[in-house]
């Protein structure tokens, strides 16, 4: 459950296919990275890249949350900042959970390597990775890079990976939850 999200998305008239106008907001979790739409207060001041309470207490801005929404879901205004947005939460709110995924990633089977999943990375940057690591420990994602030169935006990895995930396109889900209708559902008799 999200306590926190940034807004990605402002739509002070809602959907323009909606019944009930009402000002809206497309969000991003802080925490699992999920997308949320959301209704707000007509008197709220809202802007692009604000970090709103969405948890059960202490909202300020939202009214309620509408629900989970899917990456085909966003306004096209809200999939253009979504990359922005990522890029800012991983350079500063989560920077320290990037780096040390980087430094605790460890293999998935003989032949597959967690690290393997990144986008861009390749079996030489990986290589570099594990064997920096293994020396001594990452303390920033500048560093990484330092460290790694031929991996010129360890940031940008990580936003790639994140938008397939949104978009549906992974078999593994490392940074968000997979889609909602792809979470296996009760009763299924599986």
């Amino acid at each position: 459950m999200e306590e926190y999200a940034w807004v990605i998305e402002y739509l002070p008239l809602g959907r323009a296919d909606a019944l009930r106008k009402e000002p809206m907001v497309q969000l991003l979790g802080t925490r699992f990275f999920t997308l949320l739409e959301a209704s707000v207060k007509p008197t709220a001041s809202i802007m692009l890249g604000q970090k709103l309470c969405v948890g059960k207490e202490g909202r300020d801005e939202v009214i309620h949350i509408k629900g989970r929404i899917g990456y085909e879901e966003l306004t096209q205004g809200a999939k253009e900042f979504l990359p922005t947005m990522l890029k800012k939460a991983i350079e500063t709110d989560r920077e320290r959970d990037f780096v040390a995924f980087i430094n605790t990633a460890k293999p998935i089977s003989i032949r597959v390597h967690t690290l393997d999943l990144l986008p861009g990375i390749g079996k030489k940057n990986m290589e570099a990775i594990l064997r920096e690591r293994e020396q001594k420990p990452f303390e920033s994602l500048i560093e990484v890079h330092k460290r790694i030169p031929t991996m010129a935006d360890p940031a940008g990895v990580f936003v790639h990976r994140i938008l397939s995930e949104l978009e549906g396109k992974e078999k593994h889900y490392l940074f968000t939850k997979p889609p909602f209708q792809l979470q296996p559902r009760f009763g299924s008799g599986r």
